[in-house]
C-alpha cells in the first residue's frame, strides 16, 4: 500500500501522526505498533500520545527481514523539470512520469537539478537515509559558468555562509575549467547552488550522481534500476538495516 505522504509537518508532532507521513502505517496502525512497543523515539520506546521533534531518531522494529522482502528500491535518474514533490499546475512531479506505482522519492532534487534519487515503496528507511545524524555521502557533478578558480575548492570545503546558514561540502574535485565533483553529508535546501553562489560561481548544471554507494552508471533521464541482490543488501546495511 502506498501512503500520500504531507509535503510538511509542523514540529512537534503526535507520534502516529509522524509515522503516517513518513509511510510506516495509518494513524490507527501505528497506535498499534506503539502499544506493541516497536516504536522507538531516540532510543527509549515510544508511547500512545508521545510528541516527535525534527531533531528526533524515530526506529521502528519489526521482522526486518520478512520486511524487505515485501519492499523495493529503484535507482531512478530523475529528468532536469521534473517535481520531485507536490507540483503546482502546469507542473509533472517524479510519480507522474516515473512509471512506478505506488513508489515515492526519498528526499528531494531541486526542479533545475537532475539525477539520482531513490524511489521505494519502503517508508522506514526516510529517516534513516535523511537524517543529518548519519552524514551518508552524496556526490555531484556541476557545471558553472565562470572559470572556476584554484582557491574555491579551498573555500567549499572551509565552508560559508548563505542566509543565517554555515554551508560546506565534504570533498571538492576541480575536474575542469568549468566542472567540479561535490561530495555533500547535509543536505540543506539549494545547498550546492547557494554555495556557489556565494563563491561567485553561476551553476549551469547540476547533476547527482551518488547517494552512498548507488552510482548514477548508465542511466539515462527518466531511465530506473531496481536495486537487488547484493546492491539491495549493501544498501540496506548501509543505512543500517543491517542483514537485509
Amino acid at each position: 500500500m502506498h501512503i500520500v505522504m504531507e509535503d510538511e509537518l509542523i514540529f512537534p508532532v503526535r507520534i502516529n501522526r509522524y509515522l503516517a507521513w513518513k509511510g510506516f502505517a495509518t494513524r490507527r496502525g501505528a497506535d498499534a505498533l506503539i502499544e506493541e512497543g516497536k516504536v522507538f523515539i531516540n532510543g527509549k520506546k515510544a508511547s500512545l500520545g508521545s510528541r516527535v521533534e525534527s531533531t528526533d531518531i524515530v526506529e521502528l522494529i519489526q521482522d526486518q527481514r520478512a520486511l524487505a522482502e515485501s519492499f523495493s528500491y529503484v535507482a531512478y535518474y530523475k529528468p532536469r523539470g521534473i517535481i520531485t514533490h507536490s507540483p503546482t499546475e502546469h507542473e509533472r512531479s517524479i510519480e507522474d512520469v516515473a512509471g512506478l506505482p505506488g513508489m515515492f522519492p526519498v528526499g528531494r532534487l531541486d526542479k533545475d537539478s537532475e539525477g539520482l534519487i531513490i524511489l521505494t515503496d519502503d517508508g522506514r528507511i526516510t529517516e534513516r537515509l535523511l537524517h543529518p545524524r548519519f552524514a551518508h555521502e552524496k556526490e555531484y557533478e556541476v557545471t558553472v559558468r565562470e572559470d572556476i578558480p584554484p582557491l574555491a575548492k579551498r573555500v567549499l570545503e572551509g565552508g560559508v555562509r548563505s542566509d543565517g546558514e554555515w554551508l560546506k561540502a565534504k570533498k571538492v574535485m576541480i575536474t575542469g575549467t568549468h566542472t567540479m565533483s561535490i561530495v555533500l553529508t547535509e543536505g540543506k535546501k539549494h545547498q550546492i547552488r547557494r554555495m556557489l553562489s556565494e563563491a561567485r560561481l553561476t551553476v549551469e548544471k547540476l547533476v547527482r550522481t551518488r547517494i552512498m554507494g548507488v552510482h548514477l552508471g548508465s542511466l539515462k533521464p527518466g531511465n530506473a534500476r531496481l536495486l537487488k541482490g547484493p546492491a539491495k543488501k549493501a544498501f540496506l546495511e548501509g543505512i543500517g538495516l543491517a542483514g537485509l
